[in-house]
Order: structure tokens, then sequence, then C-alpha cells
């Protein structure tokens, strides 16, 4: 029978943490070096703190006029566009990213099938949702179709790429079952994959919306419509006053829309 040891022995024997706290700082002294040597910090000259100042304070005064216009410039007809371009987007890119998934889940297709579709994901997901917007820019000019598709094709690569690891997780013994059943592969699919994923993909795709509403905004700036193009413009011509007005229209957008996926992701994750 082995000798009980106490806590004082039993700490005494514990192999000293000295020596990785030591080549930890020594990292984070290395990395602080090479992003200084790296970088280039310059000074804020006087005409920039005056820029600065007067940016917040016209902030703290928004441009009321444009919250209350209702024309086709006014802000809340900016922010519908905005909300339209991510919830099509990420429908267009669910309807696609759905059976992508499948097709990359190694317990589903055929491994060849895997190899293509991961593929495939990895190449769509390797390009930044900005540089898309800039190419359907070009391809089919500005306004609220190139952010559509900018969205569906960021929402493709992230969702395929979530939903296969949910597939890849699931409980294997109810697909074996329906596999000794004589199951096809779509039956499979559907009795035994759908009522065990239907929660996680909702819960996913809200997510995406969420991500979707924010990166909205910015692929604006290139013409992508939406928001962002009036929100630069104001940048532009020192207008703080409707960048403030923009700038809070968006903040309770996005919370309006942040509180409700919450609530919904909570009650797919507990059943109620």
């Amino acid at each position: 029978m082995s000798e009980k040891l106490t806590v004082e022995q039993q700490y005494k024997k514990y192999p000293p943490l000295w020596p990785r706290y030591v080549i930890e700082f020594i990292g984070v002294l290395l990395i602080i070096y090479l992003t200084n040597d790296t970088l280039t910090f310059s000074k804020i000259n006087e005409k920039g703190w005056l820029i600065a100042r007067s940016a917040f304070t016209g902030l703290l005064k928004p441009n009321w006029n444009l919250v209350f216009d209702t024309s086709s410039v006014g802000l809340g007809n900016m922010l519908l566009e905005t909300l339209a371009i991510a919830f099509l987007g990420t429908v267009i890119g669910t309807i696609f990213a759905i059976p992508l998934a499948f097709l990359c889940s190694r317990n589903i297709a055929p491994k060849w099938v895997n190899g293509i579709c991961l593929t495939l994901v990895s190449f769509i997901r390797a390009f930044p949702s900005f540089m898309y917007a800039i190419m359907f820019v070009k391809a089919v000019g500005t306004g609220a179709f190139a952010g559509v598709l900018t969205m569906a094709i960021g929402s493709i690569g992230m969702l395929a790429k979530l939903i296969v690891e949910a597939i890849e997780d699931l409980n294997p013994g109810i697909i074996e079952a329906l596999d000794a059943a004589g199951c096809s592969a779509f039956e499979k699919i559907r009795f035994g994959i759908i009522p065990q994923l239907s929660s996680n993909i909702v819960s996913t795709v809200v997510y995406r919306l969420d991500i979707n509403v924010k990166n909205a905004t910015v692929l604006g700036l290139v013409g992508a419509g939406g928001i962002g193009a009036s929100l630069i413009q104001a940048i532009g011509r020192g207008d703080w006053g409707s960048t403030s007005s923009m700038l809070l229209g968006l903040i309770v957008m996005v919370l309006i829309l942040e509180y409700f996926s919450t609530r919904m992701r909570k009650k797919l994750a507990t059943g109620e």
C-alpha cells in the first residue's frame, strides 16, 4: 500500500513552474520588441488634435433631421437597406451552406467528395469579405445587390465549416442504426441528422446574421449598398452631426438584434 503524502509533501514533489513563466515572459518581451521594430508610430500634430476635438464634439450633437427623415436618404431607409442586405445574404448563404456541409462531412459523403468540398470551403474562407465586395462591385456595379452577393459568399464559408463540425460531432449510434436498417443517404440525413442538428443550425445562422449586419455597414464603404457609403461621405466632409446620427442608429439596431438573437439562441439551447 503506497504511503499517503501530506499537502506540503505533495506540493514539494510538484515540478517548479518558474521556468515556464520565465520562458513565457521572455516570449512576450520578444513579441513586443518585434512589434515595435516592425511598426512605426507617428506623432499627432496640433491640427490632428483640433480635428479629433471637433469630431467628438460633433458626435454629441446628432442631426435629428436625418433621424426623422422618411425619404430614401433618411436614416431609417439606410438602416433598413443594411438590414435587408445582411438578411438576404444570410438566407442565400444558408441555402448553399447546408448541402455543402453534408458533402464535407466525413461520416456522410465519400472521402473524395469530402476532399473536393473541403477545399472549396477553405478557398471561400481564404478571402476577406472586403475583397469579395470590391470584386462584386466591379462585376455588377454599386448598390445593394453587390452587398447581398458578398454577404452570401462570406456566409457560405463560415456556416459550412461550423455545420460540418456539428455533423461530425453527432451521436454515431443513430446513423449506424439507420444504416443497418438499409436507409439511403437521404433517409439518414432526413431522419437521423436533421432532428439532431436543427437547433444547432438555427443558432449558427442567427449568429452569422449578427456578423453580417456589422459587415454590411463596412462593405458600404466600397459601394456595396447599406449605410456605409453615406457614413464615410459624412465623415469625409466633416459632417459630424450626421455621422453621430448614423452611428447611434447602428448602435440601436445592433443592440436590438443582439437582444433577440441572444434570446433565440438561449431558447434553442434550453429547448423551452
